[in-house]
């Protein structure tokens, strides 16, 4: 009953701590020490005519979709205190302040001062295989022809409901923190970079991955309802080629753990029995490409499976693990830091010296993409770049010693500090946080952390606190975005991590110094000056998309037929696919539901068994001259799907007036004979 009450004060966030008149006699730890909720909303933003992020291409312009993106949310509460904690994990290729800002401004609203900056985490799994278009800051919206609202909205509405769905689902639970290994999902794709730095970095990473795989399992009532895990991998499986919206390798490991083992239905009413969230952790130089060469499409869905298989594997043999029971409490804190103007003090420079970060610059190197997992534009290169390097060292660095100092030996192609002077191009003001569960710790950082960078972070945390570093963890491409982190030694390759560490040489040891007055406050118990957040960019967007205009069936046919039909039959491992008169995807993005089912015969009544979050299902948008638009779904048969089937398609048509009326169609039956 005592539990049960602390559920319902919690929920209403109220905090149930008697005052005793008398020391209370030493009790065991209770079995179920925390208040656990989980939730799983739809993310998924534009599937069609939007640019796509995280390669920078401009002709990588989104024509359907693969799989949805969702956000996962776990809310940790202590009931001896009711102080919460939530961690979000987005199928998303960053998390913009943007949409921090409009989540907290959501949250608020519904729950008052319950959920806030300091104890809410939003991470994202940097999938480049997502809709772009949703910051405030122009530099990531120019492959999109500006803001998407549409998209905003999905990802901001997908993550509030995924908090909500966890709210409500507070319980009494345990947390176990395990550790692991694995070694065949990754490979530093910048190594010449890495054997920069000192012994004891690399001794830590002999075969310079991070190969910790972490999993923080949730249990009720001694049944495993919920699992995150943390390994460090970049979410480009999927190719820059590729022109399906997709959650890529830790999408595919989060999904196939709940939708093909554990049979969540997404759709369903009522709330997911289990939820997991491959979370993202110091990623910045890790590669899934372990050939150091990007796929090609559709070579790439198969690579992304079996990435994402991998890690799943090694998360769920963990749960078999005895681990470290979570004990202890929750708590949090958050700092705003203007990163271009950061004093850094002695103890963190490692030169004994005061050094200063700066307005933030690209390197040409950056410009050169990443060649093991995309690269973007020609005639840059990582390491030198004759041109960059000369004009920046005769000119720029001898014109401003104080620029030389925080940013050489960087070539810069683009000053982009002194463009946000004019249009705000990158964000300056970052949070930087800090959350703790029992013995877990996550240093929220909102950028591409390489391994070395963050094992320094994590030291630098775990030094100050007394935790064992490997239970301190990187949270990376959170709350914010910019761009990545080097150690000073990684930064003087200028390999594409280091050109893209935008705020100089000095930028980790400006975070460590940030994290380590993060962690001296959350040991003390006291808190920590949040400091001025950044100005809220809302009413500055761009936007130049065109609108869609009217939609029209080919001629002589209305909307939902069927323009190519199924075979009769499939066996397992084919790919059944069907063309329909279809609309523009963009007239109602779905979210919450889905653009196609597969649907079985029982004997009875036709039946779903798949749709557009599933792993074998795709839908490709076509245009066909103005106004016309062919929709493919395809349907990879799967192993024992002996029956007959159909396939159907729910689309939107918008009219010349505005107007946009819901239509469907269905497929001939076929059947699939083993």
């Amino acid at each position: 009953m005592r539990a049960r009450a602390l559920a319902a004060a919690l929920l209403t966030g109220a905090c149930l701590v008697a005052a005793p008149t008398t020391a209370p006699a030493a009790s065991p730890a209770p079995a179920e020490p925390y208040l656990v909720g989980r939730g799983i909303a739809d993310a998924t933003g534009e599937i069609a005519e939007v640019g796509m992020m995280g390669y920078g291409r401009t002709d990588q312009q989104a024509e359907g979709l693969h799989n949805r993106l969702r956000s996962r949310a776990f809310v940790v509460a202590d009931p001896a205190t009711g102080e919460r904690v939530v961690l979000v994990v987005v199928d998303s290729p960053m998390i913009f302040d943007s949409v921090h800002q409009a989540v907290l401004r959501r949250l608020a609203e519904r729950y008052g001062d319950l959920y806030t900056e300091q104890n809410v985490l939003l991470t994202g799994t940097h999938t480049h295989a997502g809709p772009g278009g949703y910051s405030h800051h122009l530099l990531y919206n120019l492959t999109t022809l500006g803001f998407h609202e549409k998209t905003f909205d999905a990802i901001t509405e997908g993550i509030v409901e995924s908090v909500e769905r966890a709210h409500a689902d507070l319980a009494p639970a345990s947390l176990t923190l395990t550790h692991s290994e694995l070694t065949d999902a990754s490979v530093n794709r910048s190594r010449a970079a890495f054997d920069r730095n000192p012994a004891e970095d690399r001794e830590f990473f002999p075969a310079a991955v991070d190969p910790q795989t972490s999993l923080l399992r949730i249990e009720r009532d001694g049944r495993v309802v919920g699992a995150v895990n943390w390994f460090a991998t970049h979410n480009t499986s999927m190719s820059g080629d590729n022109r399906l919206i997709s959650a890529d390798n830790k999408g595919y490991a989060a999904y196939h753990w709940e939708r093909e083992v554990e049979h969540v239905d997404y759709l369903a009413d009522t709330p997911p029995d289990f939820v997991s969230a491959f979370a993202q952790t110091n990623a910045g130089d890790m590669s899934p490409n372990l050939d150091l060469a990007p796929p090609t499409t559709p070579e790439d869905f198969a690579r992304t499976e079996e990435i994402g298989q991998r890690q799943y594997e090694a998360a769920a043999r963990q749960l078999t693990r005895d681990g470290a029971a979570l004990t202890g409490g929750v708590d949090s804190r958050l700092v705003y830091v203007d990163m271009s103007d950061v004093d850094v003090r002695p103890e963190f420079t490692g030169d004994g010296k005061h050094h200063r970060t700066c307005d933030p610059a690209v390197g040409a190197a950056m410009a050169a993409g990443s060649t093991e997992d995309g690269p973007a534009f020609p005639l840059f290169a990582e390491g030198e770049n004759p041109l960059w390097d000369t004009v920046s060292h005769s000119v720029l660095y001898t014109a401003s010693p104080e620029l030389r100092q925080c940013q050489a030996p960087k070539g810069i192609a683009v000053p982009i500090g002194a463009m946000n002077a004019v249009y705000p191009w990158v964000q300056e003001t970052v949070p930087v946080q800090l959350v703790r569960v029992g013995g877990l710790y996550l240093i929220g950082v909102p950028g591409e952390v390489t391994i070395a960078a963050g094992l320094r972070l994590r030291r630098t945390v775990a030094d100050i606190v007394g935790a064992d570093v490997r239970d301190v963890l990187v949270a990376g491409y959170s709350n914010a975005y910019f761009h990545y982190v080097t150690t000073p030694e990684e930064y003087d390759a200028q390999h594409y991590e280091g050109g893209s560490t935008l705020f100089g040489r000095w930028q980790l040891p400006a975070l460590q110094q940030t994290a380590a007055g993060l962690a001296e406050a959350m040991r003390d118990g006291r808190p920590a000056p949040s400091g001025p957040a950044p100005a809220d960019l809302s009413g500055r967007r761009i936007s130049l998309q065109p609108p869609i205009v009217a939609d029209a069936p080919p001629l002589g046919r209305r909307f939902g037929d069927v323009l190519t039909q199924p075979r009769p039959s499939y066996s397992p491992g084919e790919r059944a696919e069907v063309v329909f008169a279809g609309a523009h995807p963009g007239n109602d993005l779905h979210r919450g539901g889905t653009y196609l089912e597969v649907q079985r015969w029982n004997g009875n009544r036709w039946i779903r068994v798949a749709d557009d979050g599933d792993w074998s299902t795709t839908l490709r948008w076509a245009r066909r001259g103005v106004a016309a638009s062919h929709v493919t779904i395809g349907w990879k048969v799967p192993p024992g799907s002996e029956g007959t089937y159909r396939i159907r398609y729910h689309g939107e048509a918008r009219n010349l007036l505005g107007g946009v009326r819901s239509f469907t169609g269905a497929s001939n039956q076929f059947s699939v004979r083993g």
